[in-house]
């Protein structure tokens, strides 16, 4: 049983922050009349990638595939195909940012590519979070001592305190564009990261001297 007045209060905490990851997709794309043709050639799109990739490290730090799609062509008419399609996409993150605009730039200008992104982060585990923890702590001890001093008293001890959560707000730049083959000159594109929101709230229960109401 608590001995004496209570005064409960909520700290919250706001942080722009510079982002730590950028990732963006890579799609590899082929079509030809004839499916082992399309394969062949989506193949050796998604090897040319994977090089381009592996030239790149260490400023990527992981890259996943996904979505593999091989589908036919037919026309309206009926179901005779008339062309095979075939494309991979893969993930890319990507940690030194001075390195993340010509990275992209190569690989849109590889044939039958596309690239799309980026979309800014920060880590997991990033010290951007931690300090908004502590902000939002220092908030809630100061508006405690506010309510306190309001009331003639001063802060006499911590009862309760509770994490409401991170709300960390990622943001996007999305650029999308096709490579063209050898004889298409590259695209320019200029990236600029975008601040990273991260919001941390608590809420504290604080004891509390005898108010002077008088």
């Amino acid at each position: 049983m608590v001995d004496g007045p209570v005064v409960a209060v909520r700290g919250e905490a706001y942080r722009e922050v510079a982002p730590e990851l950028a990732r963006f997709t890579v799609t590899a794309m082929a079509r030809d009349r004839d499916r082992a043709a399309t394969l062949t050639r989506l193949a050796e799109r998604a090897a040319a990638v994977r090089v381009l990739l592996d030239s790149a490290e260490p400023a990527v730090d992981r890259r996943e595939t996904g979505d593999l799609r091989v589908w036919p062509e037919t026309k309206r008419s009926g179901e005779r195909v008339v062309a095979w399609h075939g494309s991979v996409a893969t993930t890319v993150t990507v940690t030194d940012l001075t390195a993340l605009g010509e990275l992209m730039l190569r690989l849109a200008d590889q044939d039958q590519v596309e690239v799309a992104g980026p979309w800014w982060s920060l880590r997991p585990d990033s010290p951007a979070y931690r300090e908004a923890r502590h902000a939002a702590i220092a908030d809630a001890l100061v508006r405690a001592r506010e309510y306190a001093e309001a009331l003639g008293a001063r802060v006499t001890a911590l009862l309760e305190l509770a994490d409401t959560g991170m709300n960390p707000q990622p943001m996007m730049t999305r650029a999308a564009f096709k490579g063209g083959g050898p004889e298409d000159a590259a695209p320019e594109l200029d990236l600029d990261p975008q601040l990273q929101n991260v919001h941390a709230a608590v809420e504290a229960r604080f004891t509390i001297t005898a108010p002077v109401l008088d």
